[in-house]
């Protein structure tokens, strides 16, 4: 679309927008009497005004039921993770049997990888994006070591190319090829943290089982944000955390995704617990482990009830707005937009200081745009903050601004730009 530099503009796309009045439902940080600009969702979610409400009802049922709660009352705790699974199906593209809501993410990974990453003879090497969350290395590292295996030797990192900063699907898909006899698994961010680039996450699944490989991936930044689509891509198995785009609240429970074809797969490793054991003869206390069907045969731990209500507060918004289709085609517009206003900050002032590393193509990023400040970037962000536009930081020189559009308008998207210009004024 044709954008415009103007408020009018703004506030003329937020009167038409049909997902405008969701705002409304949720909770913005104030300082002084006023709301921050909230740019943040790719690292906390807000919190849901439902979420009190919600948690409210699990505190009085385990007030009134106690222990008899997990059996008793409206929504018993035993089933109470159903509920979510019906409305996580649709974020990622799954039947409600391929997911589950269970611990936090970099134990989810740990736990998938006990199943899904099985080096044997020559097929020892994980194929992953270079730059990855940190918390994807350690994790895949110590999985590499549990094996006995050197983490130099098994895995390859894949990079962009000199004086590029985001990765070439066909750059990963020949490492693919050019490893295929030793590859085990294929393990990627679905968005990375730093760059924003959404990779392309069908084609790297095919080449990858092509090759003769488990695909997994690591969903932080796509679950709620991106449309995917894990069971029609036919990838082996997932995991997201639910803080981020789906606004569960600070280390709420996270998700994973396990397709299918694995379910009757006797051959898979688990670290089980008896959660995980079949459910309608689980307080039997018996010997021997006996999965549940479905992803909820990885389940260690009994249920989280209260992150899971405050999950479920979100999710619900999610149902009430139409999942990702309604919302994905409100975020590339806003995003659009956040990179039309940048590229205007830059024409007012005369200079580059502003250079965006995500993907310009919306098939290539989600929400996220992340930013390199060519001089002072650090007091720059630091002056956005101060002036009630709250974005965020990573090291060692990027701001990351993400518009979402189930809380996010337009008109914020024009003023961070007027407070962009405003802050470089004062301090270039």
């Amino acid at each position: 679309m044709n954008f415009e530099n103007n408020l009018a503009f703004a506030q003329a796309q937020d009167q038409t927008d049909i997902l405008k009045d969701f705002r409304q439902q949720f909770l913005f940080p104030n300082h002084n009497g006023k709301d921050f600009i909230y740019l943040c969702g790719n690292s906390l979610g807000l919190q849901p005004k439902a979420a009190k409400e919600v948690l409210d009802q699990q505190l009085s049922n385990w007030s009134n039921l106690a222990v008899e709660g997990w059996f008793d009352g409206e929504e018993p705790w035993m089933f109470y993770h159903k509920e979510l699974k019906k409305l996580m199906a649709p974020l990622v593209g799954a039947l409600p049997s391929e997911v589950c809501p269970m611990n936090t993410l970099t134990v989810n990974l740990h736990l998938l990888m006990v199943s899904f990453y099985q080096p044997k003879g020559k097929r020892v090497k994980i194929i992953m994006e270079g730059g990855a969350f940190p918390s994807d290395q350690y994790a895949i590292e110590s999985q590499v070591r549990f094996h006995g295996l050197e983490p130099d030797d098994a895995i390859i990192e894949v990079f962009p190319r000199a004086g590029e900063d985001t990765l070439r699907t066909e750059d990963i898909i020949s490492k693919i090829n050019e490893n295929s006899e030793e590859l085990a698994l294929v393990l990627f961010g679905g968005i990375n943290y730093y760059t924003g680039q959404w990779y392309d996450m069908k084609h790297i699944t095919k080449a990858g089982q092509a090759a003769g490989a488990i695909v997994g991936w690591d969903l932080a930044h796509a679950a709620g944000n991106v449309p995917v689509k894990l069971h029609d891509w036919d990838v082996d198995f997932a995991c997201w955390c639910s803080y981020k785009y789906q606004n569960s609240g600070p280390g709420g429970i996270a998700g994973i995704f396990v397709h299918e074809k694995h379910f009757n797969n006797q051959k898979l490793n688990r670290f089980a617990g008896w959660w995980g054991y079949q459910e309608n003869k689980r307080f039997k206390m018996e010997k021997g482990f006996i999965p549940e069907a479905g992803a909820d045969g990885w389940q260690v731990s009994c249920t989280q009830v209260m992150p899971m209500a405050l999950y479920l507060a979100s999710l619900q918004i999610f149902e009430k707005a139409g999942f990702i289709s309604p919302l994905r085609n409100k975020s590339i517009k806003l995003t659009g937009y956040l990179y039309f206003i940048i590229n205007e900050v830059n024409k007012e002032l005369n200079i580059n200081q502003f250079k965006v590393i995500t993907p310009e193509s919306e098939s290539a990023r989600g929400a996220q745009l992340s930013i390199i400040a060519a001089e002072k970037g650090k007091e720059i962000f630091d002056g956005l903050v101060a002036n009630h536009v709250l974005g965020d930081w990573r090291e060692p020189n990027v701001i990351r601004l993400s518009p979402i559009p189930l809380y996010n308008s337009f008109e914020d998207i024009y003023l961070t730009g007027q407070t962009l210009l405003k802050v470089c004024k004062a301090i270039l």
